[in-house]
C-alpha cells in the first residue's frame, strides 16, 4: 500500500544491511530510453514476447478482465482501431 509503514528489524541495520528506495527501477527516462528504443530496434530487446493479448480501446474492458484473470501478461490497446 503507497504510505503505508514499513516495518524493519534494527538489528539487520546494525549488521551493515541498508534500505534503498528507488522510483522505475532507477531508470533514467532521459538517458535509457533512447537506450533502450535503440536496443529494440535493433532486435536486441525482445519486447512483442511479452505482449499476450491486442485489444481495441473499445474493448479495454476486455484487457482489464484478462488481467484480474491472470490470462494476460501485457496487452496492447490499440487506440486506431
Amino acid at each position: 500500500m503507497h504510505g503505508a509503514p514499513l516495518s524493519i528489524p534494527s538489528l539487520e541495520i546494525l549488521r551493515g544491511r541498508c534500505v534503498m528506495g528507488s522510483l522505475f527501477g532507477g531508470v533514467k527516462p532521459k538517458q535509457d530510453i533512447p537506450i533502450l528504443v535503440d536496443k529494440y530496434l535493433n532486435k536486441e530487446l525482445e519486447l512483442d514476447k511479452f505482449v499476450t493479448h491486442e485489444v481495441a480501446l473499445k474493448d479495454i474492458n476486455t484487457a482489464f478482465d484478462l488481467l484480474l484473470q491472470g490470462k494476460s501478461i501485457r496487452c496492447t490497446i490499440w487506440m486506431d482501431k
